[in-house]
């Protein structure tokens, strides 16, 4: 871990990512690519230290309210948000200046934060994203090593439910061969439905592979998953996009569950979360503008 000063927070979609590197470990993890020039070993984390002053001070001049998002390239609750709290200060911020948010993670960490979530989506708007990709824990914790397994992100989003905080679940992605099943996406949905998710986002089942990301999967494989990495060679050469031979059957699955239990599918989900609510005459109207959008 290392410390930098920022020059900047917000993006001009209003996203912000207050790290830059993981220790979740995700085997499938795009950010490591090195297109993104994150830290290199990507577990030695940066840091924005200054990101609250950075923050307040933007937020401070902005003109008219909007969501921020965060989230996008680096999970805002990583192990060392614990002790440094860099998050939880800038939800803080957030909250003072009545701003909204929309914010992604994979853990549990999130809860320790749950009142400043339910106090900004009283003022404003809080919309809170889980990814869930794998229903079997004990493949779970091979995929996504670090972080809380499937089931406990669940109790997170009913948690979220109780609180009148609303959710949107990314499943994504799916390792062809390995998790890009019926029984995976079943057993996944059976959780959107009890947590009674806003929404899914999903686009394809499949990973994206580029330099960097590909070399440590494949290394994963050779130790989890023997023979995977020649079949994956063998399949998709080294193509970007590696999508799962079910795609086409998967995602009508979705399609048809997403109508059923009348939930935003993909793109539906990034409009729903970038609508800032506009009080006007004691009624709340959804208000959609270029300054509410920010980047995932």
């Amino acid at each position: 871990m290392h410390f930098i000063q920022a020059k900047s927070i917000l993006s001009p979609l209003n996203g912000m990512n207050l790290y830059r590197g993981c220790t979740h470990g995700c085997i499938y993890c795009d950010s490591r690519s090195l297109c993104y020039h994150t830290p290199i070993p990507f577990e030695d984390i940066e840091v924005k230290q200054n990101a609250p002053e950075l923050l307040e001070q933007k937020l401070a001049k902005k003109r008219q309210k909007c969501m921020i998002g965060t989230g996008a390239m680096c999970d805002p609750y990583m192990h060392c948000e614990k002790e440094l709290k860099l998050t939880r200060r800038c939800l803080e911020i957030l909250d003072n200046y009545g701003f909204g948010l929309a914010i992604q993670t994979k853990s549990d960490l999130i809860m320790r934060d749950i009142d400043l979530l339910e106090s900004i989506n009283k003022k404003a708007k809080c919309v809170v994203q889980m990814t869930l990709t794998t229903y079997d824990e004990q493949l779970c914790k091979v995929i996504e090593p670090n972080v809380c397994t499937t089931y406990r992100r669940y109790e997170v989003l009913k948690e979220m439910q109780a609180r009148g905080i609303p959710t949107i679940v990314w499943m994504t992605p799916d390792l062809p061969f390995i998790n890009d099943t019926e029984e995976n996406l079943q057993g996944i949905l059976s959780y959107c439905k009890d947590a009674n998710v806003k929404g899914i986002i999903k686009f394809d089942f499949g990973v994206t592979l580029r330099e960097g990301d590909r070399e440590y999967l494949y290394d994963a494989f050779d130790k989890y998953f023997p023979g995977m990495k020649e079949k994956y060679q063998n399949t998709y050469g080294n193509a970007y996009q590696v999508p799962s031979p079910n795609r086409w059957k998967l995602m009508k699955q979705l399609k048809r569950f997403c109508a059923e239990n009348k939930l935003l599918l993909d793109n539906e989900c990034f409009e729903y979360m970038r609508a800032f609510p506009v009080h006007k005459n004691d009624e709340i109207k959804e208000a959609f503008s270029t300054q509410g959008e920010f980047d995932f």
